[in-house]
């Protein structure tokens, strides 16, 4: 049953009160149409409950603003949205593409430092969020008391004579609540096996990201670097933007539940506002933290990924690169919500 405005209603209920469900919640498909954003496709989300998220894409179905009642939840970068057509593959270019959002997709050659492996020179974290979509469709509909929205589309990176990956994505959400679904099939169409790696870069900005808040994940975690060492003791805790911040990376090791998922959330408890991120392990057995607090780059990444950030040779040479063989294919789960409940927000674990 959906429930909406403290109350929980059949299907027949809703639709005795309104004759259109898009007076409640729905998908809509608009076209950005200024600056380096023209062209862009959107799908914006209303789930009813308070959440709204943008779909884009042309971005490869990155999330891109959300807000819970108004409030940011995710945070956005100076680039604002570009369309891929002025990616550069440079690293200093991805930073001029990069447009953070409450997610946005790395890989699928690679996810982190730009590097050479096997002779195949790989760009800072990837292709994977300048590929446009296609065969994309989207809508509402009805399964039992459930009213769903929903956007499905296909990513394709191929290349003659190297590997052809087809990523199908599917974001839902019910209507009435605050959390919405990825749900990703990677499949490799090529004849020869693919390496491949995968990274969901989810970012938290001001008001829910401040001084005030808190991450809280159970995992096993240590930092990546002499920078990132320096900051360990308050790893999960926050400043005010200062100047001149060093970013500082740690890497996790989650813990899984008895339903083989992880989960990591921020939480701001004097704003009565938090959010998480909840993913399988099976397929995506890291979380990156991302932390700045620089100047008006404030922001908080929680990237679950099935690699860590140092690129593709590294992860060669460690044995973790993971590979499909031809006509194999991998699902990957994740959930972004919001949260709101003060007695859930309370305890010590997400």
């Amino acid at each position: 049953m959906a429930r909406l405005y403290g109350k929980s209603y059949t299907r027949q209920e809703l639709l005795s009160h309104v004759s259109d469900m898009d007076h409640l919640g729905g998908v809509r498909l608009y076209t950005m149409d200024d600056g380096s954003a023209r062209g862009l496709r959107v799908v914006q989300f209303r789930t009813g409950g308070g959440l709204t998220f943008d779909v884009l894409l042309d971005r490869g179905m990155d999330i891109g603003q959300a807000a819970h009642n108004g409030r940011p939840i995710g945070w956005q970068s100076a680039a604002g949205y570009p369309h891929p057509s002025y990616y550069e593959a440079s690293a200093p270019g991805f930073l001029r593409f990069f447009h953070g959002g409450l997610m946005a997709g790395c890989g699928l050659d690679n996810v982190g430092e730009p590097n050479v492996d096997e002779g195949e020179s790989l760009p800072l974290h990837g292709r994977l969020s300048t590929l446009p979509a296609g065969h994309v469709s989207y809508g509402g509909e009805w399964v039992g008391d459930d009213y769903g929205l929903w956007v499905q589309g296909q990513m394709r990176q191929a290349a003659l004579f190297g590997s052809n990956l087809l990523l199908t994505r599917r974001i839902w959400a019910h209507l009435g609540e605050n959390a919405l679904h990825l749900e990703d099939t990677l499949e490799n169409q090529g004849h020869h096996p693919a390496p491949y790696q995968i990274l969901y870069h989810c970012n938290f900005g001001f008001p829910l990201l401040s001084p005030e808040a808190e991450l809280l994940v159970d995992a096993e975690m240590w930092a990546r670097d002499d920078a990132a060492a320096r900051g360990l003791a308050s790893w999960n805790r926050f400043y005010a933007p200062v100047a001149d911040y060093p970013e500082q990376v740690f890497y996790h090791l989650p813990r899984a539940d008895e339903a083989g998922y992880a989960q990591a959330a921020l939480i701001n408890r004097p704003l009565g506002l938090g959010a998480y991120v909840r993913f399988r392990l099976a397929e995506l057995p890291h979380l990156i933290q991302w932390k700045m607090q620089e100047r008006g780059t404030y922001v908080l990444g929680l990237e679950p990924a099935n690699c860590w950030v140092e690129g593709r040779a590294r992860d060669r040479q460690r044995g973790i690169l993971r590979f499909l063989e031809p006509g194999e294919r991998v699902e990957l789960r994740l959930e972004i919500g919001v949260l709101t409940d003060m007695a859930v927000m309370g305890g010590n674990q997400p």
